[in-house]
């Protein structure tokens, strides 16, 4: 079993939760890792860079002078990649850089970065979260406590808009929902932030995580 450190709503020690690792994965896959993370940052790009050809560009396809006879070097249309103003050799048009991974491929690299951030020591668990109002200095105090001051992902057990109205200007922190949460997201701050029914949800559902049904 792997201990996860627990801290109440002030962020103050509270003891240890545990998880098994077989959960998550058992062990870490790095090459799995690496793959997700090129993925999300490929199906991020905008892919709008774009230049003309020399089909593109306006202008005659006529041959500007004549071949011999001028003392002028041999030309042909304007429109040619040689000449300023012309197309462009081997133009950039629409590029598609995405990718794609299958679900159960998805689901557990988050898992695996999770386990990784649990080895890491880079995992924190918090009881009793509860906002009556957005508060940015509270909600900032309460990451240093807990060690995520220098950039965090804050995972909710479900939704919640004072949490995250009280983060979202904190730099280098996010705040979501656990089920909106992927293996780049994790991975790519240094602490992993999760509430404790976050934490619930994913030792009771670790293939879906989503939380528990209301009665």
């Amino acid at each position: 079993m792997l201990s996860v450190p627990l801290f109440d709503g002030q962020g103050k020690p509270a003891g240890n939760v545990e998880i098994d690792p077989k959960l998550l994965g058992g062990t870490v896959r790095a090459k799995l890792l690496k793959q997700a993370i090129v993925m999300y940052q490929a199906n991020a790009r905008q892919a709008t860079s774009a230049t003309k050809s020399r089909g593109m560009v306006a202008g005659s396809t006529r041959k500007l002078f004549r071949q011999k006879g001028t003392g002028n070097a041999r030309m042909g249309a304007r429109r040619t990649v040689i000449r300023r103003g012309g197309g462009v050799a081997f133009a950039k048009g629409a590029q598609n850089y995405h990718q794609d991974l299958n679900k159960k491929m998805r689901q557990l690299a988050r898992n695996n970065a999770i386990l990784a951030k649990i080895q890491s020591n880079e995992v924190a668990v918090i009881e009793g979260v509860a906002f009556e109002t957005p508060s940015t200095k509270r909600f900032a105090s309460l990451m240093k406590a807990v060690g995520g001051e220098r950039g965090c992902l804050f995972a909710l057990g479900a939704a919640d808009d004072k949490v995250y109205r009280s983060g979202r200007n904190i730099p280098k922190t996010e705040v979501r929902p656990l089920g909106e949460v992927n293996a780049y997201d994790i991975l790519r701050r240094k602490k992993f932030v999760m509430t404790k029914p976050a934490f619930d949800a994913l030792v009771n559902d670790p293939a879906r995580i989503r939380p528990p049904a209301e009665a």
